[in-house]
């Protein structure tokens, strides 16, 4: 008598539960599924009470308007346009995947596959495998359709489409413009677009603030378990260069011209050499060299240069530069004009490279005469000097 009213009791537990199943409201496919509502659930940090990070976000589910629409060798609506949602969301909150040794997927592995006409091999062995390119990312478009492998892609986890890392597996994606990084699991194919190395879901490229541009300059590093993966740029940023020093005025000078050769076009506007005509460098050396040669200086006076013997050798500095090809480009002026012993030497100035031309050794005789010719060149006076 007591087993036969437990055994009544049970089955009317059982029919009320039933019946509570049945009348549940089901869940319409026409909701965003794993899409967090807006009322601040995105902004805070839930822990899963073992010490790590409990992702806010819903993990997504297979959204059944993504399938179809997709022909074998192509891609998925290319007609349609990606898109992101309206709200930005907490990525710190987001926890990283960790690096484990998972088993390929039976689907998405294939040694060799082909899409929009171009093949790709996939790896056989991850370690070692290093990447610099461009980084693109997918976001809603996506967000519940099957990845390559037939998980579900979710665009508020950290996971990345790749060409040939195996299905799953793992990698940390490192900005290069800002080195910030993030740890993705691998677990779809793409991105298939030239230059392009890895599409990083939204939430890994919120993660490295690539999604104002929609590119970013990375390197993608695999990982294996107990890898030292720890971001070389990102902690140990590489100095700052020291500052070039500042150019000269004959610097300036220089650089606005172009190199003296007889297929030098005319030179920019406001550049005056010798005889203050805007006409070819060479043209201009020419006119120079004669018109100092024919006719006196009054502009240029002779330097005072101290006598010496004939055995003396004079060399004139004719002006020091802080860049090379402007040092290069006044040599070549001053040989054009038949200065053949000018030359150029380097030398350090406050932690800084120049590049010093130089006219000699002369004899004494020549000098005064020869400093007369440079100056008619536009170069300014030069400087008798002794090493």
């Amino acid at each position: 008598m007591h087993r036969s009213l437990v055994r009544s009791t049970l089955i009317a537990t059982m029919a009320v539960g039933l019946v509570a199943c049945a009348s549940a409201p089901k869940k319409s496919v026409s909701q965003p599924a794993g899409i967090p509502d807006k009322g601040g659930v995105h902004h805070s940090q839930l822990p899963d009470g073992k010490g790590k990070k409990k992702s806010p976000y819903a993990p997504a589910q297979e959204d059944p308007r993504t399938r179809g629409n997709y022909t074998a060798g192509g891609l998925y609506k290319p007609g349609v346009s990606d898109s992101t949602p309206d709200h930005v969301p907490d990525v710190d909150a987001i926890p990283e995947p960790e690096v484990t040794n998972e088993p390929r997927s039976p689907i998405g592995n294939r040694a060799t596959y082909s899409v929009l006409g171009k093949q790709y091999k996939v790896l056989d062995n991850t370690k070692g495998y290093v990447e610099k390119g461009t980084a693109s990312y997918y976001g809603q478009k996506f967000h519940g359709r099957r990845t390559s492998n037939m998980e579900v892609y979710d665009m508020y986890a950290f996971t990345a489409a790749h060409k040939t890392l195996p299905l799953p597996s793992f990698a940390r994606v490192t900005n290069l413009d800002n080195g910030k990084s993030v740890v993705v699991r691998v677990n779809d194919r793409g991105p298939f677009h030239d230059g392009r190395v890895i599409d990083l879901s939204y939430a890994a490229a919120v993660k490295l603030g690539i999604t104002a541009r929609g590119t970013g300059r990375v390197e993608v590093r695999a990982l294996q378990p107990g890898d030292d993966d720890r971001p070389v740029y990102a902690s140990e940023p590489a100095k700052p260069a020291a500052p070039p020093a500042a150019p000269t005025p004959i610097d300036r000078l220089i650089a606005a011209m172009p190199v003296a050769s007889a297929r030098a076009g005319e030179l920019p506007p406001g550049v005056r050499i010798a005889t203050g005509k805007p006409t070819s460098m060479a043209a201009s050396a020419a006119t120079a060299v004669a018109s100092v040669a024919t006719t006196p200086l009054p502009a240029a006076p002779t330097p005072a240069i101290p006598a010496a013997s004939a055995s003396d050798g004079v060399v004139l500095q004719v002006a020091s530069f802080t860049a090379r090809a402007n040092a290069d480009r006044a040599l070549t002026t001053l040989r054009q004009a038949g200065i053949d012993t000018a030359q150029i030497s380097d030398a350090s100035a406050n932690g800084q490279t120049i590049w010093r031309l130089r006219v000699g050794p002369l004899q004494a005789a020549q000098a005064p005469e020869l400093a007369a010719r440079i100056a008619g060149l536009g170069f300014g006076q030069p400087q008798r000097v002794r090493d």
